[in-house]
């Protein structure tokens, strides 16, 4: 049934190596159980609502993944879309969450249409290869940086932004969380260099187990801004919570609210989000045999219907802006390959619902090595960059190192675009660029100079 479904053997593949990659990217996404009700009650959501909602968000919109495009990508509210509803929707435009959640809801629909007509398509199409292969090893770059962040190995400085933590000072919590993150990493690449499958998540889970008997020694301290890395609860029972936010975004209460503050809210929406899942699946794919011959994603079309349809549940649940996660490189390095990895995924998502606080113990510095790895797989495609052609690397090479640098995929896609578009109009070389390429850029533009 299985092989019906999931059609293994023409992916090469099978189920146990299906069902590791799935409970890998599971692990590396697991934070966003905890992180997204956090961000999104400082729009005055209920957090424990915001928490059922990320569950089910992630877990339907995931097994959609699954059945409708049978690759190995997960989906949940995205990181930097809930910080945007949160930190500039709902706070310095000061927009009810509620009319927030309408805006994700109305972007949902804008982002089928334009996958139903094909113009999502023409935009994959349009980016040049050398540019594709700079984004996988900027997104690699980027996810990186987050786990070193995650890791607490990297903090902030105020002369230099980041810098390396201070062991001593700190040692107690931003310390030993940063030594767990590295033996975690090394762990990790140790068993891949041994060939060991699973080597990811026997490095989340070494970093996990070394920090509850640090914590359990005294030398990790528990704190604010440090949870307890043992749970100390295991079912979750708030579930009525959950009609605080279930169908807010029907709420067409629009009599105080600017319609140009939501066209512009749900064009930004729209914009972020259609780059972030441009760049995830074109990134995690890379140097894969899910690519044809083309270096294009067969089933990509279907994999935008079910983000969109995922984007549109997500707002009806009740959270910020549903989209695929670049985590799903975690599951894709361990052999995943079809769908069955991603309804494991998603299917662990939904048991978090009832068991989630055993998965929100899950400490950051755990699943960063996770994080931290995979990026070191993605940026190895910068080999494959033709640097001896600069008028192909060197947009390239903008985009991936503005990534990480911007904190943003989709503005380093963006510094790329129009990158590439002014060098080689200006170089002479304007036959080489494809129409959709001057829109694109103009657009960028557009995006750089007023949002």
């Amino acid at each position: 049934m299985l092989e019906k479904i999931f059609k293994l053997q023409k992916n090469k593949t099978n189920v146990k190596t299906e069902l590791v990659a799935g409970l890998t990217t599971f692990v590396t996404m697991a934070y966003i159980l905890a992180v997204n009700p956090t961000i999104l009650s400082e729009t005055g959501m209920n957090p424990d609502a915001v928490f059922v909602a990320t569950a089910l968000a992630a877990g339907v919109s995931t097994i959609l993944m699954s059945l409708i495009a049978n690759l190995p990508f997960a989906l949940a509210p995205g990181l930097g879309l809930n910080a945007y509803v949160t930190y500039e929707v709902c706070g310095a435009m000061g927009i009810p969450w509620q009319v927030a959640l309408v805006a994700v809801l109305i972007e949902a629909g804008v982002f089928l249409v334009l996958t139903l007509t094909n113009v999502t398509t023409f935009l994959f199409e349009a980016i040049p290869k050398d540019l594709v292969k700079g984004l996988t090893v900027g997104i690699g770059l980027f996810i990186a940086f987050i786990g070193f962040q995650k890791g607490k190995v990297v903090v902030a400085s105020e002369d230099t932004l980041v810098k390396i933590v201070d062991f001593n000072d700190n040692f107690y919590t931003d310390g030993i969380s940063a030594i767990l993150c590295l033996v975690g990493v090394i762990v990790i690449g140790i068993f891949y260099t041994r060939k060991v499958r699973g080597s990811i998540l026997i490095g989340v889970g070494v970093s996990w187990g070394l920090g509850m008997l640090a914590q359990v020694a005294g030398l990790y301290k528990v704190g604010e801004g440090y949870p307890s890395v043992i749970p100390t609860k295991f079912i979750f029972d708030d579930f009525a919570s959950f009609t605080d936010s279930f169908g807010a975004c029907f709420d067409l209460g629009f009599s105080n609210v600017n319609i140009i503050d939501i066209v512009t809210i749900v064009f930004s929406l729209l914009f972020v989000d259609l780059f972030n899942v441009m760049g995830s699946l074109l990134g995690c794919t890379a140097n894969t045999s899910m690519l044809d011959e083309n270096g294009k994603l067969p089933a990509m079309k279907r994999a935008l219907i079910a983000d969109s349809l995922g984007n549109a549940f997500g707002a009806i649940c009740g959270t910020s802006t549903t989209t695929v996660y670049v985590e799903s490189s975690a599951g894709i390095n361990e052999g995943g390959r079809t769908g069955l990895s991603t309804c494991v995924t998603g299917l662990l998502f939904l048991v978090s619902l009832v068991i989630g606080p055993i998965f929100i113990a899950i400490p950051g510095f755990a699943v960063a090595p996770a994080l931290i790895f995979v990026g070191f797989l993605m940026a190895m495609n910068v080999v494959d960059i033709d640097f001896k052609n600069p008028s192909e690397s060197m947009p390239a090479y903008l985009c991936f190192i503005c990534m990480p640098i911007l904190y943003s995929i989709s503005d380093g896609i963006g510094v790329g675009v129009v990158s590439y578009v002014v060098i080689n109009l200006i170089a002479g070389k304007y036959k080489k660029i494809k129409p959709l390429m001057y829109i694109l850029a103009g657009i960028f533009v557009l995006k750089f100079a007023l949002f």
